[in-house]
């Protein structure tokens, strides 16, 4: 996902193409992005192919998109306000991330980064213990108890909720990445190319936003890290007692939509059945 200093460059050589051109209306990112927040809700944003970044908005209802949306168009339910960019920077314990590989094939993380929230659990790895983050988001998944274990894919939601006691506001992915796992090794990560979307996060302390999540209950190795996303035809984990987490990307910002800090938002993981 474009960082904020990112869009900030693109716009900036924009406006000095206009210049050269003969045009000198400036372009203000900043107001750009707040009259977005300011968007009506319940306002749908056509998102293109893959690369394309949309600021959309989570209500208690969720959005439908999520992550390994093939290229094309969609659309997305908005509601909400204030957006900023996604990217993290602070630490794990025991599989601490920025001594773990990467997830997707992607080049490892750069060294005293720690890997985004789809690269903290690599295949056949220890599961990361994420330690709560500073603003007080956390996540709780809800998926079903039990599922069938030959599913192709098994559907349910996380909620991130606002523990803290000031009102938070900010952006996160448009999907959480979920891990399935069994005593605290990773058999399944979310992965894949993803249409990249940014969730606007306005939540006041107590108030919580629903993202949709979907895992696989197969089982993949080390060396299926290497490629962009895991083949349709991993083994299946089997019928067992397993655990689901989730992690998320938080972009704070302040009440003028400037960029504040960034956070790793997970919480406690949940157990689920397979048959």
């Amino acid at each position: 996902m474009l960082s904020e200093s990112d869009l900030r460059t693109m716009l900036h050589d924009g406006q000095n193409a206009n210049e050269q051109n003969g045009q000198s209306t400036p372009i203000d990112l900043g107001a750009v992005m707040r009259r977005s927040a300011r968007r009506h809700h319940g306002q749908q944003i056509a998102v293109g192919t893959l690369g394309t970044l949309a600021v959309v908005g989570i209500g208690a209802a969720g959005i439908t998109g999520i992550r390994g949306i093939s290229a094309g168009s969609t659309s997305v339910a908005g509601s909400s306000s204030q957006t900023d960019s996604s990217q993290a920077d602070n630490g794990t314990s025991n599989g601490s991330t920025s001594e773990q590989g990467p997830a997707t094939g992607a080049q490892p993380p750069v060294k005293g980064k720690r890997a985004s929230a789809d690269r903290i659990n690599p295949c056949g790895g220890p599961l990361a213990q994420v330690q709560p983050d500073a603003s007080g988001l956390v996540l709780s998944v809800d998926f079903p108890a039990t599922a069938s274990a030959t599913s192709a894919s098994i559907t349910g939601q996380v909620t991130m909720t606002n523990t803290g006691t000031e009102r938070l506001t900010g952006s996160t992915a448009a999907s959480p990445a979920i891990t399935l796992s069994q005593d605290g090794t990773v058999l399944w990560h979310s992965n894949g190319p993803m249409v990249m979307m940014a969730a606007m996060v306005d939540l006041a302390p107590g108030a919580s936003m629903t993202y949709p999540a979907s895992f696989a209950p197969v089982r993949c190795t080390v060396e299926n890290e290497q490629a962009e996303s895991f083949p349709t035809d991993l083994p299946s984990v089997g019928a067992g007692s397993y655990d689901l987490s989730a992690a998320i990307d938080f972009s704070r910002t302040d009440a003028a939509g400037d960029f504040v800090s960034t956070g790793l938002i997970s919480g406690a993981v949940a157990p689920i059945t397979l048959q």
